[in-house]
């Protein structure tokens, strides 16, 4: 049997888990509540270490490996997965595709501000008529002179309105020398003229994280913030996203333990006919069958992160993991409210939270019946 974490590995759990439990766990409710997202938190985050754990030292980053950086994700979304949202959406759709497709220049440039909490960077997919369907992109970028000019709008984008973002990497249309139409991914910064931005609130979700609007109205960019070569915009999405996966799986597979947990205290104190009701036997085979799950869900998930820090495939690996831990995690939240029972349905029961953030993770970074079609393209049907 594959032994994927080793002791390094271990030790980053326990800190991480200690830093989400004494520095996000006390505010988490608050800030849920408030639908407030926290500078003051994501730049503790960066000094701890976890915004670009997963990026070369030489740009400032961890250096660690794709596990370490899921394992620092499962410990916040344990505790609250608006924080864990922040670092998914910044690491892997903001660092990963500078880092993989940007130039030296770029790199150098943008990467030491983004791996220690001063700034965040968000991907622009999503759009009114684009998000499985990228090909709907309406956003357009034409040449003008050594410029790109930009017209759209992007929305449903993580990092995207914060005060500390400082851009954003845009998917839109360019067209090719025979004038049709190709995805190309550009830099933009945030103080672009024409580039504005506005929060998206009343979420049931992810209340702390920052969801946004952003806006381009002829918004001038130099060539230059081109990331990698023009028309290659889909190929660099796909494969971002299938990195992106593995952390989305992290966020169900955290969430899951969280409620878990949350679940099984309860049912250690709640008494009912003069005896803690896990003592029951109904209670007892939920518990059970959530240990179950959480565990096969973890080794699924660690098994394509190993793929990937090996260099093998494991675009199937990633949507079977991303699959299957965001389902668990709607049945785990779930059953977890049915342990608490009527306290498990109060604002102030964080059970309820879990229960709400765990709803995204069936649509975001490919929704549930979209993995489904990618797992079954492997099958060859």
């Amino acid at each position: 049997m594959q032994a994927y974490t080793n002791e390094e590995h271990e030790n980053l759990r326990k800190r991480i888990r200690a830093f989400a439990e004494n520095v996000i766990a006390p505010r988490a409710q608050e800030l849920d509540e408030k639908e407030e997202f926290s500078v003051d938190l994501t730049r503790k985050m960066g000094e701890a270490g976890i915004l670009g754990i997963n990026m070369p030292t030489e740009y400032g980053g961890g250096g660690a490996d794709t596990l370490s950086y899921i394992i620092a994700v499962e410990e916040l979304a344990r505790v609250d997965s608006s924080q864990a949202a922040t670092v998914v959406a910044h690491n892997s759709l903001g660092l990963v595709p500078l880092l993989d497709y940007g130039s030296e220049e770029q790199k150098t440039r943008l990467l030491p501000q983004l791996t220690t909490g001063e700034h965040l960077w968000a991907f622009g997919l999503t759009e009114e008529n684009a998000g499985s369907d990228a090909r709907g992109t309406e956003t357009t970028a034409v040449r003008e002179g050594d410029h790109w000019v930009i017209n759209g709008a992007k929305r449903y984008i993580t990092n995207a309105a914060t005060p500390i973002t400082l851009g954003v990497t845009l998917q839109v249309m360019t067209p090719n020398e025979q004038g049709e139409p190709k995805l190309t991914t550009i830099l933009v910064e945030s103080d672009t003229p024409g580039f504005s931005t506005e929060r998206m609130l009343g979420k049931m979700m992810w209340r702390a994280a920052d969801t946004g609007r952003i806006s381009l109205k002829d918004c001038k960019v130099p060539l230059s913030n081109t990331l990698g070569r023009e028309g290659q915009g889909a190929r660099y999405m796909l494969k971002t996203l299938d990195g992106g996966r593995l952390s989305v799986a992290a966020m169900g597979l955290g969430l899951a333990q969280g409620a878990f947990e949350l679940a099984a205290q309860h049912a250690r104190t709640r008494k009912q006919f003069g005896k803690p009701i896990g003592r029951n036997q109904a209670i007892a085979f939920k518990l059970a069958d959530m240990d179950m799950k959480i565990e096969l869900a973890r080794n699924t998930l660690y098994k394509a992160c190993w793929l990937k820090d090996q260099g093998k495939s494991y675009n199937r690996e990633a949507a079977i993991a991303k699959l299957y831990t965001s389902e668990i995690a709607r049945e785990v939240a779930d059953e977890a409210v049915q342990i608490f029972g009527g306290s498990g349905l109060f604002k102030n029961n964080p059970i309820e939270r879990f229960y709400r953030d765990q709803r995204l993770l069936q649509i975001g970074e490919g929704t549930s019946e979209i993995l489904r079609l990618v797992i079954s393209r492997h099958l060859g049907v």
